[in-house]
């Protein structure tokens, strides 16, 4: 098992939720000692936006239709647009991307295949909740990196173009009441396995046991407001969270 974030001490950092989007009126919220070195923020959040982006792909290699085709295309170009962005900053620290993204390769590739539906409308929607939860995520956890964190929350605050998918899956849910069923029920199946990955951030393994008392108090607003933003989500597109 790729240990993740494997130091847990880190002086002068804090985790912050922001306060605007997604998160509404949300109260800014920090939790110390939490957050992994920098190297391995930008070397997951890297891998993660790739990973996006080779989903989409795939959709749109199986999608016949054109202007679904289209659709899908511009939001992988934004997933791209935003890994390429942080792979240049990497490159400015001195980093070598390859070598910073590889340790998370095997865990977050084991992520994006539990999180793949059957028929492609699931996996759209997977894009759609679990880029979203944890595009929100690691804009909050950037917080904890000063000048590189702020360039990489402007970095996840760019324009994600999956408003197109949005409109594709009300679409389909408006013509057919099976489909509001069964893509209700996946979308709640996907917050399990993405908590799962944005808690194993915050330590060296996924289990969520592995947080102390104290700092299960800590987190916990943080998670509220993370299931907060998917169940509004979730509303938008007519579905319950």
């Amino acid at each position: 098992m790729v240990r993740w974030f494997w130091e847990r001490r880190r002086e002068g950092r804090t985790l912050q939720l922001r306060a605007r989007g997604d998160f509404g009126d949300a109260t800014r919220v920090a939790f110390e000692e939490l957050a992994p070195d920098v190297d391995t923020f930008l070397g997951q959040a890297a891998y993660l936006q790739l990973g996006y982006f080779e989903t989409l792909s795939e959709l749109i290699a199986s999608t016949p239709e054109l202007s679904e085709k289209e659709a899908l295309s511009r939001a992988a170009g934004a997933a791209l647009t935003k890994h390429e962005a942080i792979v240049a900053l990497i490159r400015e620290r001195d980093g070598d991307p390859t070598a910073i993204m590889l340790p998370f390769r095997e865990e977050l590739d084991a992520f994006r295949r539990a999180t793949h539906g059957v028929r492609p409308q699931e996996t759209m929607l997977s894009v759609h909740i679990t880029a979203g939860m944890l595009d929100d995520f690691y804009y909050a956890l950037a917080a904890s990196y000063g000048d590189t964190g702020r360039r990489v929350a402007a970095i996840l605050q760019g324009d994600d173009d999956r408003q197109a998918i949005v409109d594709l899956l009300g679409a389909i849910i408006e013509r057919d009441a099976e489909w509001r069923s069964l893509l209700a029920m996946w979308g709640r199946r996907l917050v399990g396995d993405t908590l799962l990955i944005a808690r194993s951030a915050l330590r060296g393994t996924p289990g969520p046991g592995d947080l102390d008392a104290e700092e299960e108090k800590q987190v916990e607003p943080v998670f509220t407001e993370l299931m907060g933003a998917h169940a509004r989500r979730m509303d938008a597109l007519g579905l319950s969270a």
